[in-house]
């Protein structure tokens, strides 16, 4: 079933990350395949934990994502489900730093949130009659 999917373009920096996730883990997409999968990502950073300067020490970072597999042939929804992670990050003094963090934990994130689509779509698989 997998071969059968085409996979939508998310857009942004973590849609392509997510994508590309997915691409790792179903295989490159087909050129016509008889499902697509549409995903739309929610990503948000919330400062917490203040410092005596007022400044944040800590950050989450949170990435969610609603999905929709379809039958191309009848725009039929099979599946529609959500998927998401949050990892924590530390803020320190440098700004490079903080934003090299924010980075990895977002690709983390998205290979997280891939893999978590993917065992669903896998489960979907597996209840679902071949044809």
């Amino acid at each position: 079933m997998f071969q059968q999917i085409e996979i939508a373009p998310i857009p942004e920096r973590q849609g392509f990350l997510v994508r590309q996730a997915l691409i790792d883990r179903l295989g490159a997409p087909a050129e016509s395949g008889r499902y697509r999968l549409e995903v739309t990502l929610d990503d948000q950073i919330v400062a917490f934990g203040v410092r005596g300067d007022n400044s944040a020490a800590r950050e989450r970072r949170t990435l969610r994502a609603r999905y929709r597999l379809v039958d191309i042939a009848t725009n039929a929804v099979l599946l529609d489900a959500t998927a998401g992670s949050d990892i924590g990050i530390d803020r320190v003094s440098s700004n490079y730093a903080v934003v090299a963090a924010e980075t990895t934990a977002l690709e983390r994130l998205s290979i997280e949130v891939a893999g978590q689509i993917t065992a669903r779509l896998a489960l979907f698989a597996n209840h679902t009659p071949a044809e």
